[in-house]
């Protein structure tokens, strides 16, 4: 593995769960995690529209940026509406900006797969210890967090099959 794969399975790591653990003071770190892992996602893909001349890459890329915002905004929602602090998004994108400026074009479908695998597998352990939590009613919006949490896991699981289809079809030199 050259410099530049190990470079974004770190990128991958940090995107999906690093960010989230800078807010760790809020509220809910269920609802961190997955606010800062879903705008990741969002970016990480923005950039691959960008970046990448493969058309799989960018139906995959599109299908991200429009799943992952329709859970971000019924994440808030369910999170405003049990006056549960979500981390600010400006701040998320930003920190995601960061992280992905110095990806170099050569082998850009390579890392942006082996990162959509590794980032879903992770996002998958998130929603699955969130899904099977035993929820407490004295906390607000566990409930609902818990559904919202069982609801994504098929989708999810549908998008780590994709990207693993994409990691197939575009290999790490």
């Amino acid at each position: 593995m050259d410099g530049f794969n190990l470079r974004h399975l770190v990128l991958a790591v940090a995107l999906s769960s690093g960010m989230g653990s800078a807010f760790a003071a809020t509220s809910n770190s269920f609802v961190d995690n997955a606010a800062a892992g879903g705008i990741a996602e969002i970016e990480t893909s923005r950039l691959a529209l960008e970046k990448s001349q493969s058309a799989d890459i960018k139906a995959f890329a599109n299908m991200m940026i429009t799943d992952h915002g329709k859970a971000n905004d019924e994440l808030a929602s369910i999170a405003k509406a049990n006056d549960i602090e979500v981390p600010d998004s400006t701040t998320l994108v930003k920190q995601a900006k960061e992280k992905i400026l110095d990806m170099r074009d050569e082998s850009f479908d390579a890392a942006y797969a082996n990162n959509q695998v590794k980032a879903h597998e992770e996002t998958i352990e998130l929603f699955k210890k969130e899904a099977n939590t035993v929820t407490d009613d004295k906390v607000k919006g566990a409930t609902e967090l818990k559904a919202f949490a069982q609801k994504m896991l098929p989708a999810l699981e549908k998008h780590l099959a994709a990207a693993k289809e994409l990691q197939a079809k575009h290999p790490s030199k």
